[in-house]
């Protein structure tokens, strides 16, 4: 389903705000906590910070192939891997929060630019199959809200620990 003007217009707002929300939840975690991890296999705050900075990474050429190429390809990963490979508990997290942020302004600014008419483009995603403009849109203008609820759930865990 095709996003609206208003519809987008709120969506791209979200997705503005969505670095400041992660900052914060961050913030009101402490240091002893923020590298525990919940379960076997889950991410700790850290890790969740430095997934972020990645996907912010990615997101952003993302929309910019599907806003300027021919039937571009967008190409999926496996987060999960990442996290292992580019060893994400020893990332520097101020680091990725400010290239969260950086990216985040720089990709709203060039969506600020988009004429009307690019939305609404479309490619595959190698995972999902036909992704557009709008699916870019809903899926990232969200990312940042689940993960700082992440966060905040890792945070209470945190604190219940017996």
């Amino acid at each position: 389903m095709s996003l609206d003007a208003p519809a987008r217009t709120a969506l791209l707002e979200r997705y503005r705000t969505g670095p400041a929300l992660l900052r914060q939840a961050w913030l009101e975690v402490p240091a002893a906590a923020r590298s525990w991890r919940p379960s076997e296999g889950r991410w700790s705050a850290q890790e969740v910070v430095v997934h972020c900075a990645d996907s912010e990474t990615y997101a952003a050429i993302r929309i910019r192939l599907l806003l300027a190429e021919r039937d571009p390809l967008i190409v999926g990963y496996d987060e999960n891997e990442w996290a292992r490979r580019f060893d994400y508990a020893a990332a520097d997290p101020d680091l990725a929060l400010r290239l969260i942020e950086t990216v985040r302004a720089h990709t709203s600014a060039t969506l600020d630019r988009v004429p009307e008419e690019a939305w609404g483009r479309l490619g595959r995603h190698t995972q999902s199959g036909a992704y557009g403009t709008d699916d870019w849109l809903r899926n990232y203008a969200a990312h940042l809200e689940l993960h700082t609820a992440q966060i905040r759930r890792n945070l209470a865990a945190w604190e219940g620990r017996a």
